[in-house]
């Protein structure tokens, strides 16, 4: 099975020549609109889920989530500009009593033009659309809520998502420390046409752990940056083969602490992807070079220091992963979608080792009522 999947990625790349899959059907965007004014709305969102990881290295544990999660929210479209949502996030994990997360959802809206500004729930998490070595597709199960302040600019050559979650909030005298984190992601076209399309993506996250009214004196700051940038390529084909892309970047990471206690101070990686969209779902070969590389908020696969349960601080500088990710998505009927996914990997560090492979699926529904 591995040397078909070598094969079979040795064949991809240079014939096809999408650092991660299209998820907007996934998302849930709630925006002001010039046909709105002065109106009352119930949007229901709900992402049910099966995610199931068969690992067994030492950098990423294996395990299953299985469950639901619901959105319901009140939108007041106040002024053609502005919209302002009420509502609530809950989580249900199958196996589990009860209600596994229950948050309360706040947000303000104000577009104008190209330009959107937010304030409370952020269209956040895979949302930004970062590279899974940055942010891990995960966080839409375990941690999808972000609070804090996002710009965003949505131009034809030009897309800006710059924004600020405030994750872990103190009082004086706590006896913790306040958590931030905030990043920027760009994409600037630089040739287009009406077949393909050659852009520039920039992302970068940063993390701070800190405060000056805890009483936790004894723990030292903690400031880490990831970033990426590469060169993404995109042609329009048609027919039962609708797109062909290679989407390709370069990741660092760096810690900026005052007093270093991490066991790499900074690293980079190489994430090659190489993708083709056709009626049949989408197929994408990824490759990952990784040395001394520590991510923030990425998939634990990816990274040079192991977190899981039986193998936590183990290293190993350099990681070489080559994996084939295929997805398949349809909307079975108005406004309820189909998500399927199979994205085998070799450790061609390990490769002693069997094929490991995670799998997924989603069904998403989502409609706004007018009141």
């Amino acid at each position: 099975m591995k040397k078909i999947l070598l094969v079979l990625i040795t064949f991809l790349i240079p014939l096809l020549s999408k650092a991660q899959f299209n998820n907007s059907e996934i998302f849930n965007r709630i925006r002001p609109s010039d046909s709105l004014n002065k109106t009352l709305h119930f949007n229901f969102y709900t992402f049910n889920y099966v995610r199931n990881y068969e690992y067994s290295n030492k950098f990423h544990d294996g395990y299953t989530l299985y469950g639901t999660q619901l959105e319901p929210q009140l939108v007041y479209y106040a002024h053609p500009n502005l919209a302002i949502s009420v509502g609530a996030y809950l989580r249900k994990d199958f196996g589990e009593e009860g209600l596994h997360e229950a948050k309360p959802l706040f947000s303000l809206k104000y577009k104008k033009r190209n330009l959107t500004l937010i304030f409370g729930a952020l269209e956040g998490n895979i949302q930004h659309n970062y590279i899974e070595p940055l942010y891990n597709f995960e966080r839409k199960i375990t941690t999808p809520v972000e609070y804090g302040t996002q710009l965003l600019v949505e131009r034809e050559n030009f897309k800006l998502d710059s924004w600020i979650a405030w994750q872990k909030m103190i009082y004086k005298g706590e006896a913790a420390k306040e958590e931030i984190v905030g990043g920027l992601i760009t994409e600037a076209t630089l040739l287009r046409n009406a077949s393909w399309k050659l852009s520039i993506p920039a992302q970068f996250l940063a993390y701070h752990q800190g405060g000056q009214i805890d009483v936790l004196k004894e723990i030292p700051l903690t400031t880490l940056f990831n970033g990426a940038t590469g060169l993404k390529f995109h042609k329009t084909i048609g027919l039962n083969v609708k797109e062909i892309y290679t989407d390709n970047y370069i990741s660092v990471y760096k810690d900026f602490s005052p007093t270093k206690v991490r066991a790499y101070q900074g690293g980079f990686g190489l994430w090659l992807n190489a993708g083709i969209v056709t009626k049949w779902g989408e197929l994408v070969a990824s490759y990952w070079k990784g040395n001394n590389f520590i991510t923030i908020k990425g998939m634990p696969l990816y990274q040079s220091v192991s977190e899981t349960v039986y193998d936590h601080g183990f290293k190993q500088s350099n990681r070489n992963i080559l994996a084939v990710r295929y997805r398949y998505q349809k909307e079975l009927v108005p406004k309820l979608y189909l998500d399927v996914r199979f994205e085998p990997h070799v450790d061609l560090n390990n490769t002693a080792k069997n094929l490991e492979f995670n799998h997924s699926l989603f069904l998403t529904y989502k409609e706004n009522f007018k009141l």
